[in-house]
């Protein structure tokens, strides 16, 4: 028990110096004096900790028109609907989780919409899970394809050091997930996803979860230094709210954090701030 109280310690602190990072390298990138606004929740509506809760980070400026950076640590009983269809549920539904997402849109069409969430859930079994991705405005273009390549390099690096392969599998997991079945396209280029991660060496899975953070911010803000001086038109704007509608009905459909988040009584706003602040179909 005690064992499992320094874990929850130890990864509900990670989520949040991660948060702190990634707002202060983004806020630093943005050119003007927008900032990132803060707004703690509870995930009781009578107002306790009884439950846990949240707090999000939320900056809407120029060069991102929208970025969200959110951290929670909720726990308490899991609905009727989802007992026994997450590990560890079939006999108790109790849970802790804990976690980060973060979804950057920004306003150049040249500067990829990228998402980060990594996440540490506790039932009667426990386990790591997350993942990122890149999404720009036109999948086809060479700059595009460039960007993805660098993102990707920087992805299996830190992959093969935690286990020769899981490159392959996480990549595969990612492409295979966000995927729009009912357009029968990707969501973007990809990056890696993994779930249910419990190799029985818990500092291992933990540093690698620590590994997907830092290499998140690192190469997200080398992608954003090389491509926001470059220069774009109206038929660039018009392809990047075609590409969020897409963005948007994958969150809305088929998104498992959405929908883990609204099954337990998360914050609604937290939940859906992954959608883009403007779009068009």
């Amino acid at each position: 028990m005690k064992k499992i109280e320094e874990n929850k310690k130890l990864c509900s602190e990670w989520f949040e110096l991660l948060r702190n990072r990634i707002c202060q390298e983004i806020q630093g990138l943005e050119e003007g004096k927008s900032k990132f606004i803060k707004k703690k929740w509870l995930r009781d509506p009578n107002g306790s900790n009884r439950m846990g809760g949240g707090e999000m980070s939320v900056l809407r400026g120029n060069t991102f028109e929208k970025a969200g950076v959110n951290i929670s640590t909720v726990f308490g009983k899991i609905s009727k609907n989802l007992k026994g269809k997450i590990p560890g549920t079939e006999h108790s539904n109790k849970f802790w989780a804990s976690g980060i997402s973060v979804v950057i849109h920004p306003f150049s069409p040249k500067i990829p919409a990228v998402h980060m969430n990594t996440r540490y859930i506790i039932t009667k079994e426990s386990w790591f899970g997350g993942g990122m991705d890149i999404t720009p405005t036109n999948l086809k273009s060479k700059e595009s394809l460039k960007l993805a390549k660098f993102f990707h390099r920087n992805l299996e690096k830190i992959c093969e050091e935690y286990r020769k392969g899981s490159y392959k599998k996480y990549k595969k997991w990612c492409d295979d997930y966000f995927y729009l079945p009912h357009r029968d396209e990707p969501r973007g280029l990809g990056g890696i996803f993994y779930d249910y991660l419990n190799s029985k060496n818990w500092e291992n899975d933990f540093n690698f979860t620590r590994k997907v953070g830092k290499t998140f911010i690192d190469s997200y803000k080398s992608i954003v230094v090389d491509s926001k001086k470059s220069k774009w038109n109206e038929e660039d704007k018009k392809l990047q709210f075609h590409r969020r509608s897409r963005y948007t009905e994958f969150n809305l459909l088929h998104d498992r954090g959405t929908k883990f988040g609204l099954q337990t009584k998360g914050n609604i706003d937290a939940i859906l701030m992954s959608l883009p602040p403007s779009t068009g179909w």
